[in-house]
């Protein structure tokens, strides 16, 4: 999941915006007025003068109006994976207690420069909050800064557009594209009854549910709470987790990356297969050189590794040692294989 936006009040600066084309006509023509005044001396010229500078001037500042007041923030998509479009959020409310705001633009800025995607809003009312979004596609995984945000308005004659940068930080995580993992290659992993649940119950793992007691369980797993609340002695029944663990191992040593491309399959397809074991329960880890993501289970621990291949590069350190449970190899220009296997016959039994 990508970062949230902060709650900081952000900074907001001025830049100057070039006139648009009808906005350079109108110049040209109020200059040429000025000069026929100046030059004839007739009090309609001038008079005439007079008017167009008003309504350049007024046209700044109903614009300068309509920006005051404003505040923007993103709403960040829940995942984004490199070559998948995704939805941004943008929200914007205008502060200002009785002036409405008209045809405000708002762009998303990465490092200073603007995504060129961008949202509109018609008529934002005084008081009012509304929420809009842009679609976009990163070519590319990586972690990337938002720096902030360009509003933008042409209102009311469309001559002088306004701007306002507003600096609001964030960063923006995105994920390798997913690889699917081969079937060869999910017909070698131990199967279990259901995906994320283990065959053997356990005192230590993650929680599986309530159950009527049995003669013969531990009395201390009984839970108590519930028991009293539904008449019947239940008993607390967790997952083992030893019996399936997971570890990818993907090789990111710098001779094993000179193709770009192979090494850029080889991380998706190590996402591809993470996200598929923890869907299927296994308490998942990661390897690679420089680092590790140790074993665990569930959604956040797809979101923990997912951003740690976001940012992986080739690394010539030693790759970490790997315990027990199942091992599943990477290496770029090679399909992944399955190593080893903590898996019993008794799990076996249940493919």
């Amino acid at each position: 999941m990508s970062k949230p936006s902060s709650g900081r009040s952000p900074k907001k600066t001025r830049r100057s915006q070039p006139p648009t084309r009808e906005g350079w006509w109108f110049i040209a023509a109020t200059l040429l007025v000025a000069g026929a005044a100046v030059d004839a001396g007739i009090n309609l010229y001038f008079l005439t003068f007079g008017m167009m500078v008003c309504l350049i001037l007024a046209g700044i500042a109903l614009s300068e109006l309509g920006l005051a007041g404003l505040r923007v923030r993103r709403v960040l998509p829940p995942a984004i994976h490199a070559g998948t479009p995704y939805l941004m959020g943008i929200a914007l409310e205008n502060r200002k207690r009785r002036l409405p705001s008209f045809s405000i633009e708002v762009e998303d800025l990465i490092d200073g420069r603007p995504i060129e995607k961008r949202c509109y809003f018609l008529k934002l009312p005084a008081g009012r909050l509304q929420e809009t979004a842009y679609r976009n596609t990163m070519a590319r995984r990586g972690r990337y800064h938002l720096s902030g945000f360009r509003l933008a308005t042409k209102f009311p004659f469309g001559l002088l557009p306004r701007t306002r940068s507003v600096e609001d930080a964030d960063e923006l995580y995105v994920y390798p594209a997913l690889i699917p993992a081969s079937d060869s290659l999910l017909r070698g992993l131990p199967a279990f009854p259901a995906p994320g649940r283990s065959f053997a119950p356990s005192r230590q793992g993650e929680f599986r549910g309530l159950r009527a007691y049995r003669p013969g369980d531990d009395p201390r797993d009984i839970h108590w709470r519930s028991s009293a609340r539904r008449g019947i002695p239940l008993l607390r029944e967790k997952e083992d987790e030893e019996t399936r663990e997971a570890t990818v191992i993907l090789d990111n040593h710098p001779d094993t990356a000179t193709d770009a491309a192979a090494f850029e399959r080889a991380v998706s397809e190590a996402a591809g297969i993470c996200v598929e074991l923890v869907q299927r329960g296994f308490s998942v880890g990661l390897a690679v050189r420089g680092g590790e993501v140790r074993a665990a289970v569930g959604g956040a621990q797809a979101e923990r590794i997912l951003r740690a291949l976001a940012v992986i590069a080739p690394d010539a350190g030693p790759l970490p040692a790997v315990r027990t449970g199942t091992v599943i190899r990477i290496r770029p220009g090679a399909p992944p294989a399955l190593e080893t296997s903590g898996a019993s016959d008794r799990e076996r039994r249940f493919a």
